[in-house]
């Protein structure tokens, strides 16, 4: 029993470092994206672009290579790890290796990508932007109605996430599962909602979508950084009818159990639950 507990506590122990590691990690990531884009000036940095350099010359300057090939270096990087850890042979493999951490392991190591991105991530400061908010009163108002949205936007993600079971994504559950003798939290699922989460592997594409190019002003840089994510996540998930039917079911669902009377809302979520 001690052998048992020891296992369970160094399990849990490795679970909660990666939860702190994403967290922090998601933490910089929305100001990689958010608040650099749109608060350049606060944090100091230099002019985003050069408009005053036609692209002809731009487009031949060294250092503006230079950055976009690292740039692109990194995006390659994350998308590499992001797909290869995914992959059914290699997932297989690492579960088992390293079993009810293959979950933890693959968001450590998302995170440790994402961490490499930012901060190796070069700016393009000599090429001119693709367009720019300059002329008042847009040149303040129109900051403002991107921060408005990239809050909104960040919020709606965060309550997606933790209806998606936060901690199952992070796998801190399949430890929690794994101590109490329950097994795999996502094997008690209904097939449904198996098939589900095996086709909807990012259910925040619309919200991504509109930080990484709702912004004032769009550099050469963010361009790359756009257009590559939003490739990525439209081609991450192949969401069928089957699955929208089950989405819609499950959001009458929900809807119902505002109408309903207390004790038939109780055993409705039970079925829920179930479900």
């Amino acid at each position: 029993m001690a052998s048992v507990t020891a296992r369970g506590m160094t399990l849990y122990i490795l679970a909660l470092l990666n939860f702190v590691f994403v967290f922090i990690t998601g933490a910089d990531f929305v100001r990689f994206i958010s608040f650099r884009a749109i608060y350049h000036n606060i944090t100091g940095e230099s002019q985003l672009c050069q408009d005053s350099v036609p692209w002809s010359v731009a487009l031949r300057d060294s250092s503006v290579l230079k950055s976009v090939v690292v740039d692109l270096g990194l995006l390659a990087l994350f998308t590499v790890q992001h797909s290869l850890l995914a992959w059914a042979p290699v997932k297989q493999a690492c579960q088992s290796v390293l079993g009810v951490l293959n979950r933890a392991m693959y968001c450590s190591t998302t995170a440790l990508a994402l961490q490499i991105l930012m901060h190796y991530w070069q700016p393009v400061t000599d090429a001119p932007c693709l367009w720019s908010v300059r002329n008042a009163p847009w040149n303040t108002w129109f900051p403002l109605l991107c921060f408005t949205l990239h809050f909104l936007c960040w919020s709606i993600i965060c309550s997606i996430l933790l209806i998606f079971d936060y901690p199952e994504l992070l796998g801190i559950k399949q430890v929690y599962y794994e101590c109490l003798g329950l097994g795999d939290p996502l094997a008690l699922k209904s097939p449904r909602a198996q098939r589900l989460f095996a086709h909807l592997r990012h259910p925040v594409c619309v919200e991504l979508a509109v930080v990484l190019w709702l912004l004032p002003a769009l550099p050469l840089d963010r361009l790359l950084l756009a257009g590559s994510l939003s490739a990525y996540l439209a081609l991450a998930h192949s969401l069928d009818t089957q699955d929208c039917a089950y989405l819609s079911v499950q959001l009458h669902s929900k809807l119902r159990l505002f109408s309903l009377p207390q004790d038939v809302t109780a055993q409705n979520n039970d079925n829920h639950k179930q479900e």
